[in-house]
């Protein structure tokens, strides 16, 4: 999950006023004909430029010049809505996948479909993520999710095996914890870090975000409150983001953390750290570790400008490519959305195998809930800064499920 800083919360009402009257006025900016814009958070160096070389190369393919205006992440719904409100909307539009339901609920998106975007080869897991109540909005290149980063040394030493169950995992933090370092490192902040480094504990317990107070909820958060009452978590976790948690894991102040591939270049440029990944342990054994689909798709605004909206589908088309996607994935360590492209990413880099059988079982946040899943999401951020800092799990969730109900 990349764009990871906290996103404002949006007024679906205002959302779709503001769309709604760009769509219908038409893009009342002056356009180049042959000059395309995509609205992206690759504010990045290196990411940045991966995305200028792949639109070059489309450009070149297509016979068009395709520019990318970058802003942060917390910020792509927010500029998207002001240039919609200037009926200045670009092209193309890279969403996080949370956000994407906020503009399709209301209206403000084309059917990838219709502008002849298949989603052939690509798992039903991924077209949901990239789907809003059944229509495919957008195109995901690659995914990515969450697993369990090792310190490889630090287990070694103490003669412990990687975890894959919960009991091991809480032993073995236990055990690992001395002097400064900490077991285990993972993000419960109050933003969508938090809630998405949650999921993978709660769904793999048989917890569903459409009821926050249900036991195997509660005792997911339980979990989390055992491992900081054990010591094992650093009482900072409940304001770490995942950067902060890569940062200590780089530090030896932790020798687990739950942790994405966005970290892997970073974590390459420490060449004393050998550390490796395994999936997220689970309740049980023999159960599945079910995390969270993380990523960005791409999208096509609606615009009233039908011929700029097809030339933007092939743009899409070309981006989402099973070429493009390989080459993105192997620059960005994330896992290609194309089943094609996966095997041959999983040939590149097989050090991260263990990530890519953990998308293959992944979940999309926002598949049950749509545009509802930012309240959800809100409300459970205040739960774990309530629970882990006092409250029990059952005040704080049954706080949060009547916060998500009554959308307040």
């Amino acid at each position: 999950m990349r764009g990871r800083a906290r996103r404002a919360a949006t007024s679906f009402a205002a959302v779709s006023v503001l769309i709604s009257s760009a769509a219908l006025a038409g893009c009342a900016q002056q356009r180049d004909d042959d000059v395309y814009t995509v609205l992206n958070s690759s504010t990045d160096e290196t990411y940045h430029r991966w995305d200028a070389e792949a639109m070059a190369r489309c450009g070149k393919r297509l016979g068009v010049t395709v520019e990318q205006q970058s802003v942060p992440a917390s910020q792509v719904m927010t500029k998207a809505l002001r240039m919609a409100s200037s009926k200045s909307l670009p092209d193309i539009v890279q969403f996080d996948a949370s956000e994407m339901p906020t503009f399709a609920d209301a209206g403000g998106l084309v059917d990838l479909r219709t502008l002849g975007l298949a989603t052939d080869g690509i798992p039903e897991g991924i077209v949901d993520f990239g789907s809003y109540e059944g229509t495919y909005y957008g195109a995901a290149r690659s995914v990515n999710t969450l697993a369990l980063f090792y310190n490889k040394d630090i287990l070694d030493e103490a003669g412990v095996r990687v975890p894959t169950t919960w009991d091991e995992l809480r032993r073995t933090a236990k055990r690992l914890t001395e002097g400064n370092r900490y077991g285990l490192a993972l993000s419960a902040g109050g933003a969508e870090d938090g809630v998405f480094q949650f999921t993978p504990f709660m769904w793999s317990n048989g917890g569903d975000e459409t009821d926050l107070d249900s036991p195997q909820v509660v005792e997911a958060l339980d979990y989390w409150k055992a491992l900081l009452q054990d010591g094992s978590l650093s009482k900072s976790t409940v304001n770490w983001t995942q950067a902060d948690v890569n940062d200590q894991f780089m530090a030896g102040n932790a020798a687990m953390m739950i942790n994405g591939p966005w970290q892997v270049e970073t974590l390459n440029t420490e060449k004393s750290l050998h550390w490796e990944i395994a999936q997220i342990p689970v309740p049980e054994a023999g159960a599945e570790s079910v995390g969270p689909l993380g990523g960005a798709v791409l999208t096509v605004p609606r615009t009233g400008d039908t011929e700029r909206e097809r030339t933007a589908g092939r743009i899409v088309a070309c981006l989402a490519g099973e070429e493009e996607q390989l080459t993105y994935a192997l620059n960005s360590w994330m896992v290609p959305a194309n089943e094609k492209a996966a095997a041959k990413w999983r040939e590149r880099v097989p050090e991260l195998d263990a990530l890519a059988d953990q998308v293959a079982a992944a979940r999309s946040r926002t598949a049950q809930l749509g545009a509802g899943w930012s309240g959800v999401s809100l409300a459970l951020q205040s739960a774990f800064q309530s629970a882990l800092t006092g409250q029990s799990s059952e005040a704080a969730l049954k706080r949060a499920q009547q916060r998500a109900t009554s959308g307040n």
